[in-house]
Order: C-alpha cells, then sequence, then structure tokens
C-alpha cells in the first residue's frame, strides 16, 4: 500500500475512535441547555395571594369571637352565682319572717299559761283556765289555716290515722275509730301529722 493512503488511513481509524470516545465517555461535558427550553419558575395567582392575604385576618376574627364568648360566659355564670345567693338570702329572711310571726302569735297562749301556773286557783278554777288556754291555742291555729283532723267515730283512713290498737265496741261500726290517743293536724290539705287512735272491732258486724 503507497504511503499517503496508509496515513489517511490513520487519520481516519483516529477520528472515529474520538467520535467513539465522546460517545461513551460519562465526563464528557454536554452543551447547555437553551433558556427558553428551561421551565418558569412558580409564580402565586392573585387569588392565592388573597388567599394569604385574608387568612391571619379570618383567624384573629375566630380568635375574637372566642374572647367574646369566653367573657360573655364568664359573666352569665356570675350573675347566676349573685341570683343563687339572692334566693337563697331571700328564702332564710321569709323563713325567719314566718317563724317570727308564728312565735307572736303564740306569746299570748304562753304567757296564760305562765299566769295558770302561777295562780293559787283551786282545781275547778285551774282546770277552766287551761280550757281558755287550749281554745285560745285553737283560734290561733285557725288562724294559721291549722285545723284538726277528724278522729272518733269517723271511718278509719290510714292516710290520716295511725292506728295504736283495736278496742272490742258494739256501739261503733266496725273499722271505726274508737278513741283519740294524739289529735292529728292539717295545714290546709297537707297533713302535718296523722292521728293516733284505737280502732272499733264490732263483734256483732264481723259475724253478720
Amino acid at each position: 500500500m503507497p504511503k499517503h493512503e496508509t496515513e489517511l488511513a490513520a487519520e481516519q481509524d483516529e477520528k472515529m475512535a474520538r467520535a467513539r470516545k465522546i460517545e461513551i465517555d460519562p465526563a464528557a461535558e454536554l452543551p447547555p441547555p437553551d433558556e427558553e427550553d428551561l421551565p418558569s419558575p412558580a409564580v402565586p395567582s392573585q387569588a392565592e395571594d388573597e388567599a394569604a392575604a385574608a387568612g391571619p385576618t379570618e383567624v384573629e376574627q375566630l380568635r375574637a369571637e372566642r374572647d367574646q364568648l369566653l367573657d360573655r360566659l364568664a359573666r352569665l355564670q356570675a350573675e347566676f352565682e349573685n341570683a343563687r345567693k339572692r334566693a337563697e338570702r331571700q328564702r332564710i329572711e321569709n323563713r325567719e319572717y314566718v317563724s317570727g310571726n308564728v312565735v307572736e302569735q303564740f306569746l299570748p297562749v304562753l304567757d296564760n299559761l305562765e299566769l295558770a301556773l302561777k295562780s293559787n286557783s283551786s282545781a275547778e278554777q285551774l282546770r277552766a283556765g287551761v280550757e281558755l288556754i287550749v281554745k285560745q291555742m285553737e283560734e290561733v291555729l285557725n288562724q294559721m289555716q291549722v285545723s284538726a283532723v277528724p278522729a272518733v267515730g269517723e271511718p278509719f283512713d290510714p292516710r290520716v290515722h295511725e292506728a295504736l290498737g283495736a278496742v272490742e265496741r258494739d256501739d261503733i261500726p266496725d273499722q271505726h275509730v274508737a278513741e283519740e290517743i294524739r289529735r292529728g293536724y292539717k295545714l290546709r290539705d297537707r297533713l302535718i301529722r296523722p292521728a293516733l287512735v284505737r280502732v272499733a272491732r264490732n263483734a256483732k258486724q264481723v259475724s253478720e
């Protein structure tokens, strides 16, 4: 082969080797990309700006409303507590007033009892005086709308009578009150205490 042909072949082989090196060399520098191909940086939209600006304001508004509700709740609790205390004081005052009024009405009765104990009257006079005192006390009770529970001769009623026992009686209907041991009382329609009684057991009516 002529010399110049050998040189041309060597040069061609060297060029091909360089080309292969460029294709497989990972350290080979790549040309910088065009700016048009790069993604543009994200720009926040107007709606996002408005939302970001409105966010703190809404939170502050909610906090303000919360504070107002808490303050109102605290005020209501204080008012309720004050009203409860006023009602309790009023209830105590009313009870004391009623108690004082009752005591005042019974003081004359107590005065007459003390006078009866100090007197040197006979037994008949003393008994008459006690009867007047009892009558006076009954009048005070009537003014307070306190009345005695009917007992002797009435049908036994466990709602207002308390049976202490039974007695044989043929002059009183069976299961009627024969004796009153302790008088019972009612305040209007409310029972204060039942009458303590003995109930008649009429053998004639039972046998019939």
